[in-house]
């Protein structure tokens, strides 16, 4: 990832490219080109091409805040994807596509928030979206999704603690009542945000996907948010060859 300024950016109504990277729509697949350089510890250069390839695409908008303020828009629940990169990773597997969006700060309206996506037999996905909220009130989502993108609102199994992350960021996630679930495969871990593969149980079904734990009080702290742009280079004046 990296911040460019507006002379790096270029938009059609099926491509979006920002400076040497791109993402477009072709024959029903997401293709994402990826042209950068790493950040620190390991810079290297980091080149390839990345397919997803939704199993359908819902029209699914799901308010985070009762003014709309925040839109977790879930596009493609279950996919397939095919990744080759440079550094050896290329390999194809079991995918999802989803976004945020808002007209506000995340740390303006929200303290802490956690999330899971985990795949279940069919084909199809169930999704917990919790948070606190700045004011005090809480999000408590759970959507159910079939293969076919079809959704429905589902009550959430019980919250259940998972172990801190190294910075001590506190995280938690759905299981079904007795179950205890565990961090597979550590992803992501920084002094804010975690983002790993868990283990849990949903209806009588174990069941891996990703989870992440956002602290946005951690995140808001003037001392944090400056470390940001180590791990993500500004290049504000890039601009295209042409």
């Amino acid at each position: 990832m990296t911040d460019r300024g507006r002379g790096a950016l270029r938009q059609t109504a099926d491509a979006l490219t920002v400076g040497p990277s791109q993402m477009r729509w072709e024959n029903g697949a997401l293709v994402i080109e990826i042209d950068e350089i790493s950040s620190p510890p390991l810079i290297s250069r980091v080149r390839g091409q990345i397919r997803l390839i939704p199993e359908a695409i819902t029209g699914v908008e799901a308010m985070l805040t009762p003014d709309g303020a925040h839109i977790w828009r879930p596009f493609a629940p279950s996919a397939r994807i095919e990744v080759d990169l440079t550094q050896g990773h290329s390999w194809q597997g079991h995918g999802y596509f989803d976004a945020n969006f808002g007209t506000a700060a995340l740390e303006d309206d929200f303290n802490y928030w956690t999330w899971g996506r985990f795949p279940q037999a069919g084909g199809g996905a169930t999704c917990f979206y919790d948070g606190v909220r700045r004011d005090g009130s809480t999000l408590a989502l759970g959507l159910a999704f079939d293969k076919d993108g079809a959704a429905r609102e589902i009550t959430p199994p019980p919250v259940a603690r998972l172990p801190r992350t190294a910075w001590a960021l506190r995280r938690e996630t759905r299981a079904d009542a007795g179950f205890v679930p565990r961090q597979v495969m550590p992803m992501l871990d920084a002094p804010f945000y975690s983002r790993s593969q868990v283990r849990t149980r949903i209806n009588g079904e174990v069941t891996t996907g990703v989870h992440e734990a956002l602290d946005l009080r951690r995140f808001a702290q003037p001392l944090l948010k400056p470390m940001l742009a180590v791990r993500v280079p500004r290049r504000p004046g890039w601009t295209f060859p042409d």
